[in-house]
């Protein structure tokens, strides 16, 4: 299990529910060039979905989709899921930075801080899908230590599945 308080020191980290829906959007709509690389596109109703939609063979226990805020900012969204695809692995199946808090480091001081949490709790690999083709999202994924590992096909979309291992450095 995730103590998902314990995933940042830097933000207060809590649940995000369906009260959150419009300042998750707002988030997601400030991220245009994301949109241009997936299927997916920001709205309400499917926001409310990635809130509870799991990967085959998970539980919704261990479902984490969360929120990191400086005072009432929402700084960053983190869909997180624990013992995906293999006990030992977390998943990240979103995350999204407030465009405000791009470029200065604090998405990577989020994920950085994640994956020491992660590891403490014996995890030893976080992975991820980058939609193949987003020069912006495979730049912050390769600089923050995850390595392309395979490709694959979502529903005609092209993602590039990424591992960072957490057996290795400090």
């Amino acid at each position: 299990m995730i103590d998902i308080g314990r995933l940042s020191s830097r933000f207060a980290v809590r649940a995000l529910t369906d009260a959150d829906t419009e300042g998750i959007l707002a988030l997601c709509r400030g991220n245009p060039l994301f949109y241009r690389y997936t299927a997916a596109r920001p709205d309400a109703e499917r926001i409310r979905s990635d809130m509870r939609i799991t990967p085959p063979g998970t539980s919704p226990s261990t479902k984490y989709y969360v929120g990191f805020f400086k005072d009432l900012d929402l700084v960053a969204v983190m869909d997180l899921i624990d013992g995906y695809p293999e006990p030992v692995i977390a998943y990240i199946g979103f995350f999204m930075m407030d465009p405000r808090y791009q470029g200065k480091g604090t998405g990577s001081a989020i994920i950085e801080e994640a994956a020491a949490y992660l590891k403490s709790i014996g995890k030893t690999a976080i992975r991820l899908a980058i939609d193949s083709g987003n020069p912006q999202s495979l730049h912050f994924w390769q600089k923050n230590g995850f390595t392309v590992i395979a490709e694959a096909d979502a529903d005609g979309w092209k993602k590039l599945v990424a591992e960072r291992n957490l057996t290795e450095g400090p």
